[in-house]
């Protein structure tokens, strides 16, 4: 299974803010802390505002932040959220899809991704590793963090 682009923007998104909820952040700070277009994340950010995701701050002093606590986030719900197509093979035009197996398969197989991922939250996300706070802040700098 291999997640869009945009899929895995909006989960960067939502690390980056969950780290540091304490405080709105800026588009251009998300993307320059991950080196990823500045354009890109605002489509992104957009739709997760309009999603209710996030909470855009209008203003000189404005910013994002989460519109919910990260133990309110649940990463399978995201994901089906962002992803329009889980379609793993495309059966619809196969001369054997009638009498083919391996469509359910499939479709059990996705069902226990999905089931998988929503067993979490952005808050287990973020307490799986460690400090996003401090690698982030040495990529933006453009060096490595030390160990």
């Amino acid at each position: 299974m291999r997640l869009t682009r945009y899929t895995d923007y909006a989960m960067r998104v939502l690390l980056y803010l969950g780290s540091r909820p304490d405080r709105l952040c800026s588009i251009s700070e998300i993307a320059t802390a991950y080196g990823i277009s500045q354009n890109h994340l605002m489509k992104v950010v957009s739709d997760l505002v309009g999603a209710g995701y996030l909470e855009s701050v209008r203003g000189r002093s404005g910013g994002i932040r989460l519109a919910m606590p990260t133990k309110q986030i649940n990463v399978g719900e995201l994901i089906r959220y962002t992803e329009d197509d889980f379609d793993l093979v495309e059966c619809g035009e196969c001369v054997i899809a009638p009498a083919c197996g391996l469509t359910s398969v499939l479709d059990e197989a996705l069902g226990a991704f999905l089931d998988i991922l929503g067993r979490y939250s952005l808050a287990d996300v973020l307490a799986k590793k460690g400090d996003f706070t401090h690698l982030l802040h040495a990529a933006s700098q453009g060096s490595r963090p030390s160990a």
